[in-house]
């Protein structure tokens, strides 16, 4: 029998026709696709990339060298930056303070004001810890050596002399870092630094009333600001100061 191929007026059978209009279509449908997935690619790139960038701490860079630096929170000064270790700062030592004041006072209202001194360095604490890491700010993990010496004081310190000292030198170090809260949440354009100023305020006058409630503060002493003369054994020489002149570095 003879075979043939129908052929077109081309010349070309209709089943070569057929295999190149099929590749062709393939062809096409994957042109498509190819297309389809390179934006998606892309955007799965910048969002990875923004993810990371979000997750990272804020990085900085400095403004004219006037240490101003740039974060996702707004500009952050070296005032913002100083007070955010100072919050970190007030929490390490007054933190064991007012641990020692619920074991050791033997007045209701020093067991309060220790209890206050606890709840709210706790939660102040644990913002700044925040703050700092999303800041990129360095804090530090241990008491100043003025502060170490408060501590020391009220550690050698006995019954209601204790309790004076205690009253004494925590009222006069909130005091002292009340004026900066202010400065600080009045002035700062960086929203996170704003919000710690915001929770600093809230507890330190929380504790300034507490421990104004005991009855033992000396208003008189806390507006003298002249240096009291230190004798071999006290801890002045450890950078710390009289409970009649503290000062604070909170």
């Amino acid at each position: 029998m003879l075979s043939f191929r129908r052929r077109s007026g081309s010349g070309l059978s209709v089943a070569t026709k057929y295999t190149i209009g099929s590749g062709l279509v393939i062809t096409a449908l994957a042109v498509t696709l190819i297309a389809l997935l390179i934006p998606v690619a892309k955007y799965g790139d910048r969002a990875s990339a923004a993810t990371t960038g979000a997750a990272a701490p804020a990085a900085g860079v400095v403004d004219d060298g006037a240490g101003i630096m740039s974060t996702a929170y707004g500009p952050l000064t070296p005032t913002d930056r100083d007070f955010v270790r100072k919050v970190r700062l007030a929490g390490l030592w007054e933190l064991p303070a007012g641990r020692q004041a619920q074991q050791r006072g033997t007045r209701p209202s020093v067991r309060t004001a220790g209890e206050h001194l606890v709840m709210g360095h706790t939660d102040l604490d644990r913002q700044v810890l925040q703050v700092g890491q999303a800041l990129g700010i360095d804090l530090p993990d241990r008491p100043n050596p003025q502060q170490q010496g408060w501590l020391d004081q009220m550690t050698a310190a006995q019954g209601n002399e204790y309790e004076r000292l205690f009253v004494q030198l925590l009222r006069r170090a909130h005091g002292k870092v009340f004026q900066l809260v202010a400065q600080v949440r009045a002035q700062t354009r960086n929203s996170m630094v704003r919000a710690l100023a915001t929770s600093a305020n809230t507890t330190v006058l929380d504790h300034i009333t507490v421990l104004e409630e005991s009855g033992l503060v000396d208003f008189d002493s806390l507006s003298d600001a002249s240096p009291a003369p230190s004798s071999p054994s006290s801890p002045l020489q450890q950078g710390a100061s009289s409970p009649s002149s503290v000062r604070s570095t909170k």
